[in-house]
């Protein structure tokens, strides 16, 4: 088999363990038992008018027998400063906001340059007047400008991130060998991905006529070694980034919705009453003395039992 049709497969095979895997961890998140709510008012989904003085549903008079309101727009306005900005990080911790808005922003401008590539070829494929003309003109500068921006910017900050991580003693104690190996894992494959595109000649096909290639199955593509190093690389970084801690993009929203957001009533949710009754049967074997949780009694038992010494039921 010819090695550019090798590359092909690995990149098909890495966009589907990066598929699978993002649903898996998305899966698994919503099918863990339920968070603690923060209870911590306003949230964004209330009215707006609530929210203005970080008021609740609560304060109506006999609000369970009310539907609840549902804000969308509340929710967006806060949920994309913080998946685009960083809001929270900018907040609470502006020095470090500075290296990872930079390694975040250019991730984003790299994926877009992805999604611009496929495009790209795709319109190749339906209609090669547009891709040779004005419009193919324009997704090139764009998709370039995005594409060598993104590349230096997710360089910079991942160094930046890297050098606070090694030097900063306040980071030490939560900095594990997976964060450094990460991190230089992101830096070899910009790296090399970036120098194969660099020095891979005028004979070389360019990114567009690599993605053509890739959906058209085009064997007789001659990518350059150091390019072909730079793409394998960079799909085994898409596949393991849902594997690992990284696939945080997925855990915060259900961080958001499923425990600082979720306000749903019980009584008004047969789901929750009945996910509620299944947890009552749990038999916890916490290691705290007083809270009596010896694996035989059920979290119903000890949560209608006096913990207090010598009391009764």
């Amino acid at each position: 088999m010819p090695v550019t049709l090798i590359i092909y497969a690995i990149l098909y095979a890495a966009a589907l363990v990066f598929l699978a895997g993002c649903v898996a961890r998305a899966v698994r998140y919503a099918r863990a038992p339920l968070h603690l709510r923060w209870e911590v008012y306003p949230v964004p989904h209330e009215e707006p008018q609530r929210v203005r003085h970080g008021g609740s549903y609560f304060e109506e008079t006999d609000w369970w027998t009310r539907p609840a309101q549902f804000n969308l727009l509340g929710e967006l306005k806060v949920m994309l400063p913080e998946m685009l900005f960083l809001k929270g990080l900018w907040e609470f911790n502006r020095q470090l906001w500075y290296r990872s808005f930079a390694f975040h922003l250019g991730l984003y401008l790299l994926t877009g340059t992805l999604a611009l590539l496929v495009l790209s070829a795709l319109l190749w494929l339906a209609a090669p007047g547009l891709i040779f003309g004005a419009t193919g003109r324009l997704l090139h500068y764009v998709y370039m400008a995005t594409g060598v921006s993104g590349v230096a910017l997710a360089v910079v900050g991942a160094l930046g991130l890297l050098h606070r991580r090694l030097t900063d003693e306040e980071l030490a104690n939560s900095t594990t060998g997976g964060d450094i190996f990460n991190l230089l894992f992101f830096l070899v494959t910009l790296g090399t991905l970036a120098a194969g595109y660099v020095f891979a000649g005028p004979e070389a096909p360019g990114v567009l006529g690599i993605a053509y290639g890739w959906l058209t199955w085009d064997a007789s593509l001659e990518i350059p070694p150091v390019l072909a190093a730079g793409l394998i690389l960079g799909a085994l970084l898409a596949s393991y980034i849902p594997l690992t801690h990284m696939s945080h993009f997925i855990a915060k929203y259900f961080t958001y919705h499923s425990v600082r957001w979720d306000d749903t009533p019980g009584r008004h949710s047969a789901k929750l009453q009945k996910r509620f009754a299944e947890y009552l049967t749990y038999r916890p074997t916490w290691s705290a003395p007083h809270v009596g949780a010896d694996g035989a009694k059920t979290w119903a038992d000890i949560a209608t039992a006096n913990p207090a010494p010598g009391a009764k039921k």
